[in-house]
C-alpha cells in the first residue's frame, strides 16, 4: 500500500467553493478510472471552512505514480493553484488497520 495525506487552505470562501467544484469533477473522473485508487477520500475540516484534508491510498507506488499521469489529475495540479494559499503533503506508509491490507 502506498499513501499520502493532503491538507489544502483555500484563499477565500470563493475559492473554496471553486475548488470544491474542481476537486468534484476530478474525483468523478478517479472513480471511472482507477482501479487502483483505492480510497481517495475528500474531507472539509470542522471549524476551519478553507481547509480541505485529502486521504489517499494507493494498491502500490506503480498505482499512484498511475494515478498522476492521468490528463484530469494533471489538470487538477495545475487549475488548483490559483484557489489555494498553501498545500502540506505528510507521504503515508501503513502498519496496520481495519479494512486494508498492512
Amino acid at each position: 500500500m502506498f499513501g499520502l495525506m493532503v491538507r489544502f487552505t483555500c484563499k477565500d470562501a470563493d475559492a473554496a467553493a471553486a475548488f470544491d467544484e474542481l476537486v468534484e469533477r476530478t474525483g468523478e473522473q478517479i472513480k471511472a478510472h482507477e482501479p487502483g485508487t483505492l480510497i481517495y477520500a475528500v474531507h472539509r475540516v470542522t471549524g476551519r471552512p478553507l481547509e480541505r484534508i485529502f486521504y489517499e491510498l494507493y494498491r502500490d507506488k506503480d498505482a499512484f505514480e498511475a494515478h498522476e499521469d492521468q490528463d484530469y489529475v494533471k489538470d487538477f495540479l495545475s487549475a488548483r493553484e490559483q484557489y489555494l494559499s498553501s498545500v502540506e503533503v505528510d507521504w503515508l506508509n501503513l502498519t496496520s488497520g481495519k479494512g486494508v491490507a498492512g
